[in-house]
């Protein structure tokens, strides 16, 4: 069974970046979608990014998009999210998770069946 490893969090202030990685184990993922969600406290979780199986595509939410970068080392089956001009707005708890099985990229939560543990995002004003 695949587990998904977040890291990479932490304390930022406004303006700044992080590189949150997302490192797997059990079976390998270079055979599927792989995404980025967050979820702030008293909201829903919402998408952030995906990126499709080679790594040749990629998706973003409105909010992010020009800021955060997705991407993927297959070979390292390790994917990462770089996050720039960070804004107070994304703090947030940031999930890494394995779309289902042949599912193309999705921004639905329901789409994505394996999750990691989750690892915190804190940007200061």
């Amino acid at each position: 069974q695949v587990q998904l490893v977040e890291s990479g969090g932490g304390l930022v202030q406004a303006g700044g970046s992080l590189r949150l990685s997302c490192a797997t184990s059990g079976r390998t993922v270079w055979n599927y979608v792989m995404g980025w969600f967050r979820q702030a406290p008293g909201k829903e979780r919402e998408f952030v990014a995906a990126i499709s199986m080679r790594g040749d595509t990629t998706y973003y939410a409105d909010s992010v998009k020009g800021r955060f970068t997705i991407s993927r080392d297959n070979a390292q089956n390790t994917i990462y999210l770089q996050m720039n001009n960070l804004k107070p707005d994304d703090s947030a708890v940031y999930y890494c998770a394995r779309r289902t099985a042949s599912g193309s990229a999705s921004v639905l939560v329901s789409g994505y069946s394996v999750w990691g543990q989750g690892i915190q995002v804190t940007v200061s004003s």
